[in-house]
């Protein structure tokens, strides 16, 4: 199956990072995953499951799972469980028999208050498995399995990799097509459409976020900032237009914002004040991506762009960067200040293999939203772009 080998790199991956962190075990636990999924699930189960199933990956290397046995063959199917058990009353005594044996010191569950992909296990999944184990040293061995999460989400495999790159080269070139097909009069909802046509086209899955915003337009000054919907207001002469868009491509993400700049009649050129915080906006990323690499912590990398933005007297109110993967927003450390919203994140370090979004941008008067947002990847010694960075306006001749 298509999922199978990123399954295979990321489970292999899971144990090397137990190992690291001296952790003897990580517990996945889940049901009804089409309706309650754990975003760790797509990582390294590979299947949606019906009853409640546990997924046991040990530092020793083994890797059990306990299923019900209409989900068995699911399992296997994968290619990365060759060791399933099927229950049919519970999975309480399995789940015993095979703890007993591997005699954890810590059982690490997805549980985070500040990383939402390592929070997948529900509250009653949980209380679930603290009744199972009642009355043996087990249920008092409990842990957050934050820091495994955050580093086999983060540290993408070749085949991850290599999907999040064609995500990319996608997106540029349906951003190539939606500038041939700019012109005034085109609305926010007409852009969006656009877009959505191409993913069609594509034959790709989705969006790399919610359909309806996803892409989110800003055309000229009115539009409205944020996470929101097109509407129809109509580009015209003189209007910046920013356009927020992502596909998925095999189960990963690209995030990517571009502008663009409509020339009024007699104009050759965008006026010098778009042209200016272009710049600066410019610099933002590129001084950035100078600064990211192993070892820094996110915060360091934000101040950078935010320092930037405070000599020009501009704010922003995001982080300068968050991961991407599975997720447009694929948590673990954040490039963002230490503010409460983000909790340890911002602390967090970074680690080469590990994908992110740069951005940055701010509203000028009169003309709309002028943003950048590019993808890169961690490496050794610094950050690779996985696409041309967007270096000047783009500009549309009306």
């Amino acid at each position: 199956m298509a999922e199978s080998q990123p399954v295979r790199e990321k489970v292999a991956q899971a144990k090397e990072v137990l190992r690291e962190l001296d952790l003897d075990l990580w517990l996945l636990a889940g049901r009804e995953t089409d309706e309650m999924p754990d975003p760790s699930f797509p990582l390294v189960v590979g299947t949606s499951v019906t009853w409640t199933s546990l997924f046991l990956i040990s530092r020793t290397g083994e890797h059990i799972a306990i299923v019900g046995t209409a989900d068995v063959e699911n399992v296997k199917a994968t290619g990365a469980w060759p060791d399933v058990i099927g229950y049919v009353q519970g999975f309480s005594d399995d789940l015993k028999r095979v703890l007993a044996r591997l005699d954890p010191r810590q059982i690490a569950l997805n549980y985070s208050t500040d990383n939402v992909v390592a929070d997948g296990i529900t509250h009653g999944v949980f209380l679930q498995l603290r009744e199972a184990l009642a009355g043996t040293p087990y249920a008092d061995r409990f842990i957050s399995a934050e820091p495994i999460v955050s580093r086999v989400r983060g540290r993408k495999s070749p085949a991850e990799l290599a999907r999040i790159r064609e995500a990319v080269r996608l997106t540029e070139g349906m951003f190539d097509r939606l500038t041939a097909h700019l012109r005034p009069g085109l609305t926010e909802r007409q852009i969006s459409d656009f877009l959505h046509g191409q993913i069609k086209e594509a034959g790709l899955e989705t969006t790399a976020w919610t359909w309806e915003y996803c892409p989110t337009v800003s055309a000229g000054p009115r539009s409205p900032w944020g996470h929101v919907g097109p509407t129809d207001i109509a580009l015209e002469p003189g209007h910046l237009l920013r356009v927020d868009f992502g596909v998925k491509y095999e189960g990963y993400c690209s995030d990517m914002q571009r502008t663009w700049y409509l020339l009024r009649p007699g104009e050759d050129d965008a006026p010098a004040e778009c042209k200016r915080l272009f710049a600066v906006v410019d610099r933002c990323i590129q001084e950035g991506a100078a600064a990211l690499r192993p070892g820094r912590q996110g915060r360091e990398i934000d101040a950078v762009a935010r320092g930037i933005f405070a000599e020009a007297d501009l704010g922003w109110d995001f982080a300068f960067g968050h991961q991407m993967g599975r997720y447009c927003h694929d948590g673990g450390a954040v490039l963002g200040p230490a503010w409460e919203r983000y909790g340890q994140r911002p602390f967090d370090p970074i680690e080469a293999g590990q994908v992110y979004t740069l951005e940055i941008g701010a509203r000028l008067e009169g003309y709309g939203a002028l943003c950048l947002e590019e993808d890169v990847v961690v490496t050794p010694d610094g950050c690779e772009f996985l696409g041309p960075p967007q270096r000047e306006l783009i500009l549309v001749r009306t």
